[in-house]
């Protein structure tokens, strides 16, 4: 299944911001990379290809993320990469990632976990786009900042180029898991931990 970027424009406030247009392995380093964890030539590297949209992806990060992060990402024992592939509603994951480069690298992950702590509340029918602009005034960016960063053609150029990558690399669904290139497809707690512990044996 090949991922493009909607031309479905994201209503805020009032002002349709459309979301224009339409690299390396799971253990290689991958143009715009967004890292947690040990630094990049690390023993292990896990990858995780998710979308700020998808239900799985949001279970994941509230179910296991917390254990997986303590026992691996804060000890530094792997380096843990975020890659990004949108998914239904994907004017809203597209409109979540550009805000989160927007942020910067030191914000990158506190608005992805935002994004995907949210997905709940749309379901209840909380508006994306008041998600958005909540999570962009909490990371210092205003309403016509938010617009700019989700209409900035070179941005979205990039993203692109990553959502090409994910295809070529032939994921096809959220979230999914890469420990050294080797796709987990348990990814619970304990299945991760195999996986990794395994590998961090043959390092």
């Amino acid at each position: 299944m090949t991922m493009m970027i909607s031309r479905r424009p994201l209503l805020l406030g009032g002002a349709a911001l459309v979301l224009a247009g339409c690299s390396g392995g799971a253990k290689g380093a991958a143009e715009g990379d967004m890292a947690l964890g040990a630094p990049e030539g690390a023993k292990v590297t896990v990858v995780e290809y998710a979308s700020v949209t998808c239900h799985v992806c949001a279970a994941w990060q509230e179910e296991v993320w917390p254990g997986f992060k303590a026992k691996y990402v804060d000890t530094n024992k792997v380096r843990y990469v975020f890659r990004e592939i949108p998914t239904p509603p994907v004017e809203v994951a597209t409109a979540g990632f550009l805000l989160a480069r927007c942020a910067g690298e030191d914000k990158y992950f506190d608005v992805v976990h935002e994004m995907l702590a949210s997905v709940k509340s749309w379901d209840a029918g909380v508006p994306p786009r008041q998600t958005l602009l909540q999570i962009a005034n909490g990371v210092g960016i205003d309403q016509q900042q938010l617009q700019q960063c989700i209409t900035d053609e070179d941005a979205i150029k990039a993203l692109e180029a990553r959502i090409t990558a994910a295809n070529a690399r032939g994921v096809t669904g959220t979230p999914a898991f890469f420990v050294n290139d080797v796709a987990v497809t348990d990814r619970t707690l304990d299945g991760l931990s195999a996986a990794i512990d395994a590998a961090l044996a043959k390092a």
